[in-house]
């Protein structure tokens, strides 16, 4: 019998009850059947506080078995709003306000500062109850209704859940995101990766963000597979983790990965006794050069994939082997229709034409929520426009060229600050860099990077416009390199570029 996955809750109760769901560093293992009932309980939960399917729950928890088994519960019953617990408070007001929420859940005796934006916004506070014997624990709420029965009858047309984008120059927008398209986002990614029930995964990725939640949660779930969970990523704990649960891959950001290899020197034995089958990369362009490292180091394939939330995560991917990886590319279609868009054109895998990468599908959100103006800007005939410029080679593979938004015209002449990026990256002494736009007077716009220097080396901003001087035109050159021990990063660990020039107080 063909079992069908439309939901959310469909992918729990069609794995084995028996295997394990979740591990986490300090605490028990979590099976499936256990996952089951925690959702049943949290739905009946919820429900006996008058509570339906449209009503949108916020959740502030930090990574660990009780985020995700939360987030699910949540997701297969009522509409998820998993928030960053690292917020101001003035942040979590806004998102609080913005997305309407009738609760949020927060871990007991946590996060004072969404407590108290709770409070200001008066919106009821679930507490999560602290962890009992290591299992994951429940909602602290007493059942008045001891009549209430769990709902089976779940439509893949309810919105799961809702996260922001990221709102770097303007309001963040609220893009909702039904069952169909989560699952068949999570189908997408198990499919490209070849997973299975014997696959663990090591989640390092924030699970208030689409690459944690999608790639490092679903997907496994969606194979019958397992995920370990610690608390958040930590580079000095990171080997440790692999040592301890033996997972068969990762998926993380390349800051990360960065990290990871800074790293990788002092535990080679560990690597060489925990092989994992293949490691992903996602969410921002991994660099070439750290691509080949982390496949020279850990002796694997590493697939770089290209996702965005408005996707529920994965658009494109390189395979897997013996299909071809390349460097520099985010692979070919994995899931959804992808085009490029070219003077209101849509171009379907043709060589050296240069567009806006579009796609369609059923991962692909339908719009956004209250606000048609993105969304009139946001969709061409059915298909969603990314906002990157891409290109398909003779093989149908994808080359992101740049962003749109992030494309700096410097007195006319235009700079993919990527190209940028990657030049700089080949540079031997170059752990990080990240170009980025400064306001000019004359020139509108002007270009500044910022580079991380490896451990132990020295290498001036003379140099280094020197070396860039020997690869790049005249006008590509950054009119400033500052070298610093840390560039800022976001959230979820990756390097912002808009916004840049304030952070480090460029004029």
């Amino acid at each position: 019998m063909k079992i069908i996955k439309n939901t959310i809750y469909d992918l729990v109760t069609s794995s084995n009850g028996r295997n394990t769901v979740f591990e986490a560093p300090n605490e028990a293992k979590t099976t499936y059947d256990e996952l089951k009932k925690y959702i049943d309980i949290t739905y009946v939960q919820l429900s006996s506080l008058s509570l339906n399917t449209n009503d949108k729950i916020g959740i502030v928890l930090s990574n660990s078995s009780c985020m995700a088994a939360t987030f699910i519960s949540i997701a297969s019953n009522f509409i998820s709003c998993p928030l960053n617990p690292l917020f101001t408070k003035e942040e979590f007001k806004f998102y609080f306000e913005d997305l309407d929420l009738k609760v949020v859940i927060i871990e007991e005796n946590k996060s004072t500062l969404a407590r108290e934006a709770a409070n200001d916004l008066d919106i009821r506070i679930i507490n999560l109850k602290s962890k009992s014997l290591n299992k994951i624990t429940s909602l602290d709420i007493d059942i008045t209704d001891k009549n209430l029965v769990v709902n089976n009858e779940y439509s893949d047309k309810n919105i799961a859940m809702i996260l922001h984008t990221s709102g770097t120059t303007s309001r963040p927008k609220m893009v909702p995101l039904t069952h169909k398209n989560l699952i068949a986002s999570a189908k997408n990614i198990s499919h490209t990766l070849k997973l299975n029930i014997n696959d663990k995964c090591l989640n390092i990725m924030p699970m208030f963000h689409i690459h944690g939640l999608i790639a490092a949660t679903l997907a496994p779930i969606y194979s019958g597979g397992s995920i370990i969970i610690p608390s958040g990523f930590d580079a000095l704990q990171f080997f440790k983790w692999i040592n301890d649960f033996k997972p068969t891959w990762y998926t993380a950001v390349p800051t990360m990965h960065q990290t990871i290899l800074a790293r990788s020197e002092r535990n080679k034995e560990i690597i060489q006794n925990n092989p994992l089958k293949f490691i992903r990369s996602s969410s921002a362009s991994l660099p070439s050069i750290v691509m080949e490292k982390l496949e020279n180091t850990f002796k694997t394939s590493v697939i770089e994939s290209y996702g965005m939330t408005e996707a529920a995560h994965q658009m494109t991917s390189n395979p897997l082997p013996p299909k071809k990886r390349k460097a520099g590319f985010v692979g070919i279609e994995a899931g959804p229709e992808v085009a490029l868009l070219k003077n209101k054109k849509i171009i379907k895998k043709i060589s050296n034409v240069e567009g806006q990468i579009i796609i369609r599908g059923d991962n692909v959100t339908e719009g956004y929520l209250n606000n048609e103006k993105a969304n009139s800007e946001s969709f061409y005939n059915g298909w969603f426009l990314t906002g990157d410029e891409g290109i398909f080679d003779e093989e149908g593979y994808l080359k992101i060229s740049g962003r749109i938004k992030e494309i700096i015209n410097r007195g006319g002449e235009k700079i993919s600050p990527k190209e940028i990026d990657e030049i700089l990256m080949d540079h031997e002494y170059v752990q990080q860099a990240v170009a980025f736009s400064v306001p000019h007077e004359k020139l509108g716009e002007d270009l500044s990077a910022a580079v991380v220097l490896k451990e132990n080396t020295n290498c001036s901003e003379e140099e280094l416009k020197n070396y860039c001087k020997s690869r790049l035109t005249k006008f590509k050159i950054p009119r400033k390199i500052l070298i610093l021990s840390a560039i800022p990063k976001g959230p979820t660990g990756k390097l912002q570029r808009i916004g840049l020039a304030d952070k480090l107080g460029i004029k």
